[in-house]
């Protein structure tokens, strides 16, 4: 049989191994009233296991190798550690093992007690040649509660992860909540592919100078764009020579430096999604929502969050212009259901889980997951690829937990450590 050691943790941890007349290789009777907790650090693979070896009960450490010589290859031996096992679980049984005390290691060896239909199943799903994920021939038989309970601990993995970066963000600003915030927010509006530029501005540009000029839009607007490095050269229409003028005077006052306009890309964008669109509507934000990671905390309802970002309302001069100096056919320039889902998945979301997990309470990190609950799941080509599997994907709860099951788990074929490998694994 080909398989790795993980492969026999998983059959000690769920005991799908034959157990009618277990014994130990000397023949004493062995019963196993709990596996034990699987331990990922140092130190033998499980702790706090309970088994009986003859009349004597045993509670302790059980160490799980494929052959027993492994012990002492992986140098047990003249560890302390390993004193205290109460049990050495191998798939064969090729030494004899003794503790410094000079007890001999009971051992279980498991080799005529695995099925052959448990090790094949393992055996295609783990090597076998599936072109997205090892279990696309399986997962659609995964009942629903599996699917969903699995789905919810992934989900929460990805945003531990991803709060992560918050937390580091979090730190650079001093513990500033609503500059973190104010950055993380300003680069999901650039929306992949000018992410970097609004970060960049948004870092250039510190919400508390905002905060002291909230009271004039034109300054606002003029500040966002011309730290965006879009003010430089000469125009012609009065709204970008207004702001020109205005950012002159706030540039010197603050002493700020705009970041190179290059950075921005317009090429392969629909119109809608320019930069210059984009920046409107952040300025129009800024402009409406003062202190707005205190008013999403405060805000209850999904409805109400939603129409902080579809209620904004860019200046008039971007009604028939995408770019300064270049009219164009009038259209609406606020911001589209999916923009603002996008918002809300990858900040709003994201924040509220972050803030809930910082301060210890859990409503917010309940908030953050209803949240995702009521978003529409995304569209992208691994989603898509789930689809054509027959999984049921609606929400953006389901395709955020898929994504990490499918970069974090399935990529690395950590099928035995998955809730719907396993459950694959037990049909068998």
């Amino acid at each position: 049989m080909l398989f790795t050691e993980d492969f026999l943790h998983y059959i000690w941890k769920f005991r799908l191994f034959e157990r009618e007349n277990l014994q130990t290789v000397d023949g004493e009777e062995l019963e196993i009233f709990s596996a034990g907790l699987h331990n990922s650090d140092s130190g033998p693979d499980f702790h706090n296991a309970g088994i009986r070896i003859g009349e004597t009960v045993w509670a302790g450490n059980v160490e799980v190798h494929l052959s027993a010589s492994d012990w002492q290859k992986h140098g047990h031996t003249n560890d302390g550690a390993y004193d205290n096992v109460i049990l050495h679980v191998v798939y064969r049984n090729d030494a004899q093992l003794f503790l410094p005390n000079g007890r001999k290691v009971p051992t279980l060896e498991l080799q005529s007690r695995i099925s052959e239909a448990l090790y094949n199943k393992y055996h295609k799903l783990v090597f076998g040649n599936q072109s997205f994920i090892p279990c696309e021939n399986g997962i659609a038989t995964v009942d629903a509660l599996t699917m969903q309970n699995w789905l919810t601990r992934v989900l929460v993995e990805r945003m531990e992860k991803r709060s992560a970066n918050v937390a580091a963000a979090l730190a650079l600003n001093k513990g500033d909540w609503e500059e973190t915030f104010y950055q993380f927010l300003a680069a999901n509006f650039g929306f992949k592919v000018n992410a970097l530029p609004f970060e960049l501005m948004a870092k250039s540009l510190p919400q508390l100078i905002l905060a002291k000029n909230k009271n004039s839009p034109m300054q606002i607007e003029a500040l966002i764009f011309g730290q965006a490095g879009f003010l430089e050269g000469e125009f012609k229409d009065d709204y970008p020579l207004k702001l020109q003028k205005e950012y002159e005077y706030l540039r010197k006052k603050y002493n700020l430096k705009p970041i190179e306009s290059h950075l921005w890309k317009f090429m392969r964008l629909r119109p809608q999604n320019f930069p210059t669109i984009r920046l409107a509507q952040f300025a129009a934000l800024i402009v409406q929502s003062n202190h707005l990671l205190s008013k999403i905390l405060e805000i209850k309802e999904v409805k109400a969050l939603r129409s902080l970002f579809t209620e904004i309302k860019v200046n008039d001069y971007w009604e028939d212009h995408y770019r300064f100096d270049v009219q164009s056919k009038p259209s609406s320039k606020n911001m589209g259901d999916g923009s603002v889902d996008i918002l809300l998945l990858n900040a709003v979301a994201l924040f509220l889980f972050s803030y809930g997990k910082q301060h210890q309470q859990q409503y917010y990190i309940s908030r953050s997951l209803k949240l995702l609950e009521n978003l529409p799941a995304e569209k992208n080509n691994i989603i898509a690829d789930f689809v054509n599997l027959g999984v049921k994907i609606e929400t953006a709860f389901e395709s955020q937990a898929l994504l990490e099951l499918k970069n974090n788990y399935c990529n690395y074929k950590k099928c035995l450590q998955c809730g719907v490998g396993n459950k694959i694994l037990k049909l068998a």
